[in-house]
């Protein structure tokens, strides 16, 4: 089905397209579709957001008044059309927001100027894209009439539902959930109409919970028949490295996790050292070429983690056939770093290769190696029977543990992750090496051995950054918004954990490492951590082309393909180096000495276009903003369901201590309360201050306080204090304490 915001992304896309044209475009055949076409079109005409041209061509008004934003609600009836580019916040009125809800793509117009520190006004013109297809809601009865109550309270609209679904009544004691499907949404003075698909009860009822989360974050759960299948691979001429020994280091213990990469490593003379990255060979075997795929992978750019396995975007067949097995012979495309006695790079070579797995380094490897008290003397159980492999594994941590200490000199900031005491969110809290979005690395762990695949890489992402850069060839990545020092009077509200050796710099800001060490008390150490986590603003994937930034760029950037099997950046990132390696131009026409354009001493040789106009313009289909935009919006999803799977488990087993009493430390405090974290739980809940019915209190948002009129008591980030459980609420995921 057609969206608004596919026909004006079809007509942005071109100089002008006739209605036959736009119909094939948009896959419309029937005579319904083409009657709703013709509706949007009239629209977009009178809003002036489209015109027809003299030739009958539809093609997007240049010099538009409409401004493209996303809606965002607050529980507290809020509105606002966020703008890319930090532009200012538009606020809507409730009455002006003609039925947009939020998380809508929206078109907006400005009716009121902002002036001093009062957002422009706006009124929602027209809606382009609705995130919501399916809502979760109360069924209740209002006048006779069955409707649809959106849990999520920034959803300003009910839905009609038909007088069979009567049977779904919200009862409290069931926390009986139903998932509707809009059938038509609001509009005028129309009601928006649905019905019901699925009933959740969720009361005591874990199984439910993963449905109900990704429900929630508007992620549809996949069927293998929604995925990409397999194609097969043409015989290529590979350099055959099955007879060395590579490994696969893997903490994730689901059977369907993403396919990992393969480190392998040559010792040279005078320590100096080859070290092979060897990736799952997906640029090879799913085709990219079609726009049937492109909208296949629409419906999911990236894998992950549910309760006992994951949701991947690749099809089973295309990952039987190219995730590395041990014993077995793979092929690969690889990355071959060369690095001298100090284990820095030297040079470096992509190459298709054919590859075999040695061994499978788990947990339990890394930990024996790195607890030795001697490399000489092997004792471990677990070393003795890999004991062939152990000088290789010892320099690749060795390597690991060199890039990651370079990378922190650089200014980097590593920060662990949070603690885990839930069985089922296992596979949640293992370091995941594909993972850039967050702007800070989490520590080495000997008891998590993916976090050595991190700085390798890390090396690898950045290296691909510079090599396609220098050709001009596109690729897609991270913006690192380096995090070098936060204001000190946020580090004030903190106080309690950090001490008083405060030493600022000139501009009264703070070392943010420095300001890790100060804390000693490991637990205040672990909460501060979360606090200085929120410091750090999720970085989105952006394309990138030569020049797009300064020379300080190849720092600030990182283009991943390592592990294809993770996400959709990763696999067109490897797309690009495929066809660098077998379309790529070696020279210019009329040039007898052929470049090697896969070698890093080939980078300010090459003067030429390495594609020709075919391979830039299939690449070009899959490097662009609209598909950037759409993986982005992904992402986000995928992230807030990670976050409230967590949740939801969280407040599970905080329903289980309902009445008892702990030990917590206050993490925040705002005007209507305080968290606190209860650490023998590892849980976070609200103490509201209604409950703190002793005295008034009186919130002093500079020193992050909460403070009694009468007798002066206070409460304060870092206090510990002793709570009682007193209410869980499964739908907002929240969890209400009171003091004792």
């Amino acid at each position: 089905m057609f969206t608004t915001s596919s026909i004006i992304d079809n007509l942005n896309q071109s100089e002008g397209l006739e209605y036959k044209k736009l119909c094939r475009s948009l896959k419309i055949t029937k005579k319904s579709d083409k009657d709703k076409l013709d509706i949007a079109l009239k629209a977009l005409e009178t809003l002036e957001i489209i015109n027809k041209n003299e030739d009958d061509e539809y093609t997007c008004t240049k010099d538009s008044n409409h401004i493209l934003a996303k809606i965002r609600c607050s529980s507290k009836g809020y509105c606002f059309a966020v703008r890319d580019k930090n532009k200012e916040d538009i606020y809507i009125k409730e009455n002006l927001l003609n039925y947009a809800w939020n998380g809508d793509k929206v078109l907006v117009r400005i009716i009121k100027e902002g002036y001093r520190r009062r957002s422009p006004e706006g009124i929602v013109d027209c809606i382009l894209e609705r995130s919501n297809q399916i809502l979760l809601s109360r069924v209740e009865i209002i006048n006779n009439d069955i409707y649809a109550i959106p849990i999520d309270d920034r959803i300003l609209s009910k839905i009609k539902l038909p007088k069979a679904d009567k049977k779904y009544i919200y009862n409290q004691e069931n926390k009986n959930i139903v998932k509707v499907e809009i059938d038509r949404f609001p509009i005028g003075q129309v009601e928006g109409l649905g019905h019901v698909i699925k009933e959740l009860k969720l009361n005591d009822n874990e199984e439910l919970d993963t449905d109900f989360v990704l429900s929630k974050s508007n992620i549809v759960k996949l069927g293998n028949e929604n995925l990409i299948e397999s194609k097969k691979i043409e015989k290529r001429e590979r350099i055959d490295l099955s007879d060395k020994n590579s490994y696969l280091f893997k903490s994730w213990n689901s059977d369907n996790s993403p396919m990992l990469p393969m480190i392998q490593i040559e010792h040279g003379k005078n320590r100096n050292t080859k070290l092979w990255i060897h990736t799952n060979n997906l640029a090879e075997r799913v085709e990219l070429n079609t726009k049937k795929s492109l909208e296949i992978f629409f419906n999911s750019f990236e894998s992950f983690p549910m309760l006992n396995n994951w949701q991947n975007y690749l099809s089973e067949a295309i990952r039987n056939t190219s995730k590395f097995n041990l014993g077995e012979k793979n092929e690969a495309i690889s990355l071959c770093l060369h690095l001298n006695s100090d284990n820095e790079i030297t040079e470096w070579s992509f190459n298709l290769t054919k590859v075999r797995c040695s061994l499978i380094v788990g947990n339990d490897h890394t930990e024996a190696l790195l607890s030795r008290k001697s490399k000489t003397r092997i004792t471990s159980r677990l070393l003795k029977p890999i004991k062939e492999f152990i000088e290789d594994l010892d320099k690749i941590l060795e390597i690991a543990n060199s890039f990651r200490q370079r990378h922190l000199l650089e200014g980097k900031v590593e920060i662990p992750s949070p603690l885990n005491k839930i069985d089922s969110l296992n596979e949640f809290y293992i370091h995941n090496p594909a993972e850039y979005s967050k702007g800070y690395f989490e520590p080495l762990k000997k008891e998590d051995c993916q976090t050595f695949l991190s700085p390798l890489l890390h090396e690898a992402n950045l290296i691909w950054y510079k090599h396609s850069n220098q050709y001009g060839l596109k690729s897609a990545g991270y913006f690192s918004k380096e995090l070098d020092y936060i204001n000190a009077n946020e580090i004030i509200k903190y106080s309690e954990f950090v001490g008083n050796e405060l030493e600022l710099n000139e501009d009264g800001n703070l070392s943010f490492s420095q300001v890790i060490r100060l804390c000693e008390d490991d637990d205040k150490k672990r909460i501060l951590h979360k606090l200085l986590i929120n410091e750090f603003q999720e970085n989105e994937v952006s394309l990138i082309s030569k020049n797009t930034y300064n020379d300080e760029s190849e720092k600030l950037f990182i283009s991943p393909w390592t592990i294809p099997g993770y996400d959709f950046i990763n696999l067109i990132n490897q797309y690009c180096i495929f066809n660098l390696i077998t379309n790529g131009k070696k020279s210019k026409k009329n040039t007898i000495n052929e470049i090697n354009i896969l070698e890093s001493n080939s980078l300010k040789l090459v003067n030429w276009d390495i594609f020709n106009s075919s391979i830039s313009k299939n690449i070009d289909t899959l490097f662009n903003n609209f598909v950037i935009d759409k993986f982005n919006e992904y992402k986000n999803k995928v992230s807030q369901y990670k976050s409230n799977m967590i949740s939801i488990k969280k407040v599970r087993k905080a329903e289980k201590s309902l009445g008892n009493i702990y030990n917590g430390f206050i993490l925040s405090v705002q005007s209507y309360g305080f968290f606190v974290e209860i650490s023998e739980l590892n849980v976070e809940g609200l103490v509201h201050v209604s409950t703190l019915n002793n005295d008034w209190y009186e919130y002093r948002s500079r020193q992050n306080l909460l403070i009694g009129r009468k007798s002066k008591n206070s409460y304060k980030v870092g206090d510990q204090i002793e709570v009682k459980i007193i209410k869980v609420d499964i739908l907002k995921y929240q969890i209400d304490l009171e003091l004792t």
